[in-house]
């Protein structure tokens, strides 16, 4: 398989995963910056283009990786599916849900297959939850809070309160908008720093008294790196987590279970996220799994994504 890898900047991440994968053979990686590009040939071996057009147009590509900024996404995702290639696109999927929208759209009329980086839904821990929710492993849930904290860790890049749902809430939010839909309703609040940071919180209400927290801070000292934790309170359970991570947002996540029986640490496996998507990814291209990233299952959070967004500022 050969792929077309839209940019330096997070393709890296993704880079690193195709130079190991015995499924493809080939990567080709456009970005604008030559210096960036000569990076990415001397570290994996790929060739490189400062030109676009050179991985839409060309017929051998199968898939295109989309990881540019993301008010780009749509315009590259429909592109490449109108040229007859299956498209992965990089997370949040669009800054608006018209666009979010067409490349739904487009999905559906070119028949090609198209996928969302969602990684934080291959979380082993993540997953965990989700079942217990959804299944009633602990009976009804009560409260769910997730905190993340970060100091600015990539160079040159601020996160203010225009940025701050979209670059350090999404994935949190696709994680509620996933396993309880939108919400019944919404409040929420924002503050910046003095320098180049930013918090925010939200508060959501869902059907039966249920009440969700998100909350992200990117005021830290560079010390302090990435950490978040959660809380999940059911009727006979509490689950807790506890994460710390690095630039990428790759870490490791702790889960300890609270009942009137005990407390116990929760084993999973560890997983690298972003491997485990393109793993799906092609496992779906190749006919063996079934989408679990398709950009219509995007919508939910995307909508709540950009509704905290418009309250915050």
């Amino acid at each position: 398989m050969k792929i077309g890898l839209l940019g330096t900047g997070f393709g890296r991440a993704h880079a690193a995963v195709y130079a190991t994968h015995p499924d493809i053979d080939e990567v080709v990686v456009f970005g604008r910056t030559p210096a960036k590009l000569q990076a990415v040939a001397d570290e994996f071996g790929f060739a490189t283009t400062t030109d676009a057009d050179a991985i839409h147009d060309d017929p051998d590509i199968d898939l295109v990786d989309v990881c540019l900024p993301t008010p780009l996404h749509a315009d590259h995702a429909v592109r490449a599916m109108e040229a007859g290639k299956d498209v992965l696109c990089e997370l949040p999927l669009a800054t608006t849900m018209e666009d979010a929208r067409r490349v739904v759209e487009t999905q559906h009329a070119t028949g090609r297959q198209a996928f969302v980086d969602l990684f934080a839904r291959f979380n082993p821990v993540n997953e965990y939850i989700h079942h217990a929710i959804t299944e009633g492993t602990y009976g009804p849930l009560h409260t769910w809070e997730i905190e993340v904290r970060t100091a600015l860790l990539w160079e040159g890049y601020d996160i203010r309160l225009d940025s701050l749902v979209m670059d350090a809430m999404h994935c949190e939010l696709d994680l509620f908008a996933t396993a309880l839909g939108l919400p019944e309703s919404l409040t929420a609040l924002g503050t910046e720093g003095e320098r180049r940071g930013s918090a925010g919180e939200a508060l959501l209400t869902y059907p039966g008294g249920v009440l969700v927290r998100c909350a992200s801070s990117a005021l830290m000292p560079k010390s302090y790196g990435l950490r978040g934790n959660s809380r999940i309170v059911f009727a006979d359970a509490v689950l807790e987590t506890d994460f710390t991570g690095g630039f990428d947002g790759q870490g490791r996540t702790r889960l300890v279970e609270y009942t009137d029986a005990g407390q116990r640490p929760v084993d999973l496996p560890e997983r690298n996220t972003y491997a485990a998507v393109i793993d799906h990814v092609l496992a779906c291209l190749t006919g063996k799994e079934t989408s679990r990233i398709t950009p219509q299952s995007a919508l939910d959070g995307l909508q709540l994504t950009l509704d905290i967004r418009q309250k915050i500022n």
